[in-house]
Order: structure tokens, then C-alpha cells, then sequence
């Protein structure tokens, strides 16, 4: 039934969706399940390359039984704050993390961004990390080298003297900026395949089509990203013995 585990039989006809194509709206549509259990059910079981309904449904029942024997929470475990519901908290994370995943981002990196996205802190340290995703420190590392290259955490060291890996309200605009720089650079490479293939050559228009493209776009992200940081995201200034008060000017 809607909102309960997947059936087997389920799982069979999510697989031949996938195998026929069919984009994982139709396939929830069909299955009268939300998308999003659909699209994290193949994701995290191989990926619509490799998805098997048997597959699939075994690892399910194995993850199942491995919950039920696991260990209580350790000691020094953060609790879940507020009153939340570590079962809906932890579905969240496994959205959010295919979401992650279908926009290009390989399987750990979208755990660890999920995972410093999730924490009210905003901030976690590698020790941290490992502790919970329960991964090696290495691939912490790989991870957080992955995503500060794309400009998705940064870090900064603490009282302690740790580094910490953060996500603020500067990541996204930074990088943004990082997508545009990339967008300038690849249509600078384009043009200059125009002059070296021929200007007026199939090969040679073509690339040039690419970098006016890539220009556009880069410049698009570039003006829309620094307004939303300014809309969004800058305090309003205050003088001396003044309190800053909301504007009324709504035109």
C-alpha cells in the first residue's frame, strides 16, 4: 500500500519501467508511490544502470534485519534534537542524498554534503563525519576535497584548533561563482578550436555556438547569483545609537 514498504512485485515493475525508460514520475504515477521513493529506491540500489528487483529486495530485507540487531545509540552519540523522529529524519537524509546524487554528485560526496546540511551547527569536524556515516577518514578526505573544489563547503579551524568543514548561507553563491568561472573557461577553450579547425567550418560554428552559449549562461549565473546574495543574505547597515528597522518601500 501507498506510504508502506515496497512489495517485491513492486520492485519488479519499477525495474521494468527503468528498463523501459520510463522516467521515475511514471513509474511512482503507475505504482501510486511519491516519486521520490521510486528515484531513491533505484538510486540506492545500483542506479537505473544496474537496479534488480531481486537484488534490490533482498538488500532490503538484509538492511532491515542489520537495523533491528543494531547496537544502542553509543554514548557519545549527538541525540536527535527537538523532539525529531530519527526514523523521518533519517528518510529525509536518504531523499536528499539521491537528489544529490541524480545532480552529478558521486555517492559519498552526497552523504557528507547531506550530512553537514542536516546538523543545526552547520559545521562538523572529520571525526564527526566518520562517526557518522561510518566511513573510513579517507574517504572523509576524498569527499571534502571533492566538494571544497566545488565550492559546496569550506573550512575553518575552531578554539580547539580542529578543522571544521562548514555549509553557510555563502556556499551555494560561492559556488555558483565557481560554475561560472568553469562555464567561462570551457567556452575560452571553445574558441579557440574555432581559429584552429577553420572559422567557417561545420566543426568550427559549432564550437562557437558553444561558447556564446557558455558566455550567456555564465553571465546569467554570475548577475543572478550576486542578486540573490544581496537580496537574501546582506544585513541591513546601522549607525551609531540607531537600530536598523524593516523598509516599508515595497516599489
Amino acid at each position: 500500500m501507498p506510504g508502506g514498504r515496497l512489495t517485491q512485485q513492486e520492485r519488479q515493475q519499477i525495474a521494468s519501467g527503468v528498463a523501459d525508460g520510463l522516467a521515475y514520475a511514471e513509474i511512482a504515477r503507475r505504482l501510486d508511490r511519491p516519486t521520490s521513493t521510486v528515484t531513491r529506491e533505484v538510486m540506492r540500489n545500483g542506479g537505473p544502470a544496474a537496479y534488480r528487483a531481486d537484488l534490490a529486495h533482498r538488500a532490503t530485507e538484509h538492511r532491515t534485519h542489520r537495523r533491528k540487531q543494531t547496537a544502542p545509540r553509543p554514548a557519545g552519540a549527538p541525540p536527535q534534537a527537538d523532539g525529531r523522529d530519527a526514523d523521518a529524519v533519517r528518510e529525509y537524509e536518504e531523499t536528499f542524498t539521491t537528489l544529490l546524487m541524480q545532480s552529478g554528485a558521486p555517492k559519498m560526496m552526497a552523504r557528507v554534503l547531506t550530512c553537514l546540511y542536516t546538523t543545526d551547527a552547520g559545521s562538523l569536524t572529520a571525526s564527526d563525519l566518520v562517526q557518522r556515516l561510518q566511513v573510513s577518514p579517507a574517504s572523509i578526505s576524498k569527499a571534502i576535497a571533492f566538494l571544497e573544489g566545488q565550492g559546496l563547503v569550506r573550512r575553518e579551524r575552531d578554539e580547539r584548533r580542529r578543522e571544521r568543514y562548514l555549509v553557510d548561507d555563502d556556499v551555494w553563491y560561492q559556488s555558483m561563482i565557481a560554475s561560472a568561472r568553469s562555464n567561462a573557461e570551457l567556452a575560452e577553450t571553445a574558441r579557440q578550436g574555432v581559429g584552429i579547425l577553420g572559422a567557417h567550418t561545420p566543426a568550427a560554428i559549432r564550437l562557437e555556438n558553444i561558447a556564446r552559449f557558455l558566455d550567456f549562461v555564465g553571465e546569467s549565473i554570475t548577475r543572478a547569483a550576486e542578486q540573490a546574495r544581496e537580496i537574501l543574505y546582506t544585513k541591513p547597515e546601522t549607525t551609531p545609537g540607531h537600530t536598523a528597522e524593516p523598509s516599508t518601500d515595497r516599489g
